[in-house]
């Protein structure tokens, strides 16, 4: 079998605002869980109790992504600052 080879590059990826999408998304698992808890008795009921800890699942993976997401951003910060300050001091020809 032949090897699969790309016939174009792939796009550069898209950066935006990545922590803030994140906190979102967490803020929208924990209110799904939180607005899931008064009708845990119906989910019990109907063996449907994982939607209830899906939500809550949801919540704590996205604050850990939170977390990873600040710290890319931090090192992504860092790292923009440190290569301004080699271009800054690299001597310039002309």
């Amino acid at each position: 079998m032949a090897k699969w080879t790309a016939k174009h590059e792939a796009p550069e990826p898209l950066e935006g605002p990545v922590v803030a999408t994140i906190t979102g998304g967490t803020i929208v698992w924990f209110v799904l869980f939180l607005v899931q808890l008064p009708f845990y008795g119906w989910f019990a009921d109907r063996d449907l109790l994982w939607w209830v800890w899906c939500c809550a699942a949801g919540g704590v993976l996205g604050l850990i992504g939170i977390w990873y997401v600040r710290g890319r951003d931090a090192a992504l910060k860092r790292h923009a600052a440190e290569a301004a300050e080699r271009a800054e001091a690299a001597p310039h020809v002309g």
